[in-house]
């Protein structure tokens, strides 16, 4: 029983150091993700990289989600293959950094992080304070969990199981190396795992050595991560994980088999306590990171030729024209129908990301090739809703079902708002750019900062509204409807910040007065078409209302309802 007790207690612990990890993960997300991007791309040389993924992993709690924005930056172009894997070996580094802090015993900390956490998350309405006080929560979370996994460990600590595994580990450092691995990749978190790790050295629960073949093993382990969750992405993108892996994997075994022949020929004395384990962790990393940005630029045409790009088909195509992925006269299954539908919607959204990515830059550049070539590709967005409308419509109901149609009628009205927002940025958010060129207006140092964050923000909504036309995730659809609203709330507080502005007598918010507020407007209800793709999902889950007003008014001429006093 006392084994059972054990282990339920670990998993429970376990489980709650995961979910605190991600509950912070995610509440810095939703706060700033949109800079990401800005940030990870914009750097000249690999130290600056480097140093970039260590503040990164710092503040998003995992060096794998370092590495999976680096990849996806990779994969649209954004981002070149050196100076993605220094971020990500920077970001390694960033995650022992993570450790070090939360080794120290902040149990006097955990009353002070619930209560401020939970007044901003509850009783605040601004997203970012709300997000604030998810994070603290998270990292009050990650304490409590750790002091469980401490609480847990004692009533076995002084039983013959667990000091007979520790021997054991301690012993076969090879089997301790490889236990490490597939804890940290069972629980997708090198930081969960290594904290677990120092924990159970810091308590005496295992010897020194076999924590240290454990965290290099976790080490090894959690370069798996970003590999194995970036399958389904481009070879381009998926070289910067299998970078990090054989380089993080080849120094791992190497440190595992000289530390240990150094420890047991008596080299060097062995050290003790969990505060050396911390020390051991951020040494690896830190000597990972000093010898592998020297050659992150020679390692790319290593990876090109062991990944290389596939070949291209030598059917003739129609240059400069997309390949729909529809066929009119093959349906196939249901489902292959739905597939289809999905892939070119997909490739609509590229389309839409293509014209909307550039169009704050061409207020400042006014460039009429930029111009022309953006609006050129609306052209190619009212093709694939040709190609779309023309599919369902053909869509032999009978055949395929009511709910399989719907479906099919539901995404060809997200293919209808996708086209509408591509009109919004070409007809609109274009014709706004060549005005600023003939008047060759300047917005305000703030106006233009507002309208930056607005446009990152949105752009992070489309990255979210293709996440959720793949998956059809309630989580994802339900945060995509509140970025929505969170636009809105963007736009009218940036709206009475002009407002303002022109009250002062701001000299430049005059003269983009009219261009600053359109933008604005155009803005919005770009986002608001991206956002369309989560109602369906919403609604299938009960969770979107038909309409916002209430079904029924009381007769106030027969006096008042039940229950309501004069």
């Amino acid at each position: 029983m006392a084994i059972v007790s054990f282990l339920i207690q670990l998993a429970g612990a376990t489980m709650l150091l995961l979910f605190a990890v991600r509950m912070v993960r995610t509440g810095i997300e939703r706060s700033y993700g949109a800079s990401f991007q800005r940030v990870m791309t914009g750097q000249r040389t690999f130290l600056q990289a480097s140093m970039v993924g260590v503040v990164m992993a710092v503040i998003l709690q995992s060096s794998a989600a370092v590495a999976l924005l680096s990849s996806g930056f990779a994969s649209s172009g954004l981002l070149a293959f050196p100076a993605g894997l220094a971020i990500v070996l920077g970001g390694d580094l960033g995650s022992a950094l993570i450790i070090q802090i939360l080794s120290f015993n902040l149990d006097w900390l955990v009353p002070v992080l619930l209560a401020v956490g939970g007044y901003l998350f509850v009783k605040t309405e601004a997203r970012k304070a709300r997000q604030m006080g998810r994070i603290l929560m998270g990292v009050a979370f990650i304490l409590i969990s750790l002091r469980f996994l401490r609480e847990a460990m004692d009533p076995i600590r002084d039983s013959a199981f667990l000091p007979a595994i520790a021997d054991y580990l301690a012993r076969d450092y090879i089997t301790a190396f490889l236990v490490g691995g597939a804890l940290a990749f069972v629980m997708h978190s090198s930081v969960a795992a290594i904290l677990m790790c120092v924990t159970l050295v810091q308590i005496g629960a295992i010897p020194f050595t076999a924590g240290l073949s454990l965290v290099l093993g976790a080490n090894f382990g959690s370069a798996f991560i970003p590999v194995w969750l970036s399958r389904g992405m481009d070879l381009k993108a998926r070289r910067i994980p299998f970078a990090n892996l054989a380089l993080r994997g080849s120094w791992a075994i190497a440190v595992l088999f000289g530390v240990n022949l150094a420890l047991r020929s008596g080299l060097v004395a062995t050290p003790e306590g969990g505060q050396m384990l911390v020390n051991a962790h951020l040494a690896f990393n830190a000597s990972l990171l000093l010898l592998a940005v020297p050659f992150c630029g020679r390692l790319q045409p290593l990876m090109e030729r062991l990944l290389p790009d596939p070949k291209s088909s030598s059917t003739p195509t129609q240059p400069g024209r997309p390949i729909s992925a529809l066929d009119l006269h093959d349906f196939g299954s249901p489902s292959q129908a739905l597939s289809s539908l999905k892939r070119e919607l997909l490739r609509m959204c590229d389309l839409i990301e293509t014209m909307f990515r550039p169009s704050l830059e061409l207020y400042r550049s006014g460039d009429r090739e930029q111009i022309q070539a953006v609006r050129s590709i609306d052209d190619d967005v009212n093709a694939c809703l040709s190609g779309i409308r023309a599919f369902v419509a053909a869509i032999p109901t009978k055949e395929f079902g009511k709910q399989n149609a719907k479906t099919a009628r539901d995404l060809m009205e997200y293919a209808i708002r996708l086209e509408t927002a591509g009109d919004v940025v070409a007809k609109r958010l274009t014709a706004l750019a060549e005005d600023m060129r003939k008047n060759e207006a300047v917005f305000s140092k703030e106006g233009w900062a507002e309208l930056v964050q607005m446009h990152e923000s949105i752009l992070a909504n489309l990255k979210l509204a293709t996440n959720v036309l793949i998956s059809d995730d309630l989580e994802s659809a339900r945060l995509l409807s509140l970025e929505k609203s969170e636009i809105k709330r963007v736009e009218r507080q940036s709206r009475k910040r002009h407002l303002r502005r022109l009250q002062h007598g701001t000299t430049e918010s005059f003269e983009t007065s009219d261009t600053h507020l359109e933008t604005l407007r155009a803005l919005r209800e770009f986002n608001s078409h991206i956002s369309a793709v989560a109602y369906p999902i919403l609604y299938r889950h009960g969770q979107l209302l038909e309409t916002r007003l209430i079904e029924e008014m009381p007769d106030m001429t027969e006096g008042e309802p039940d229950g309501v006093k004069g």
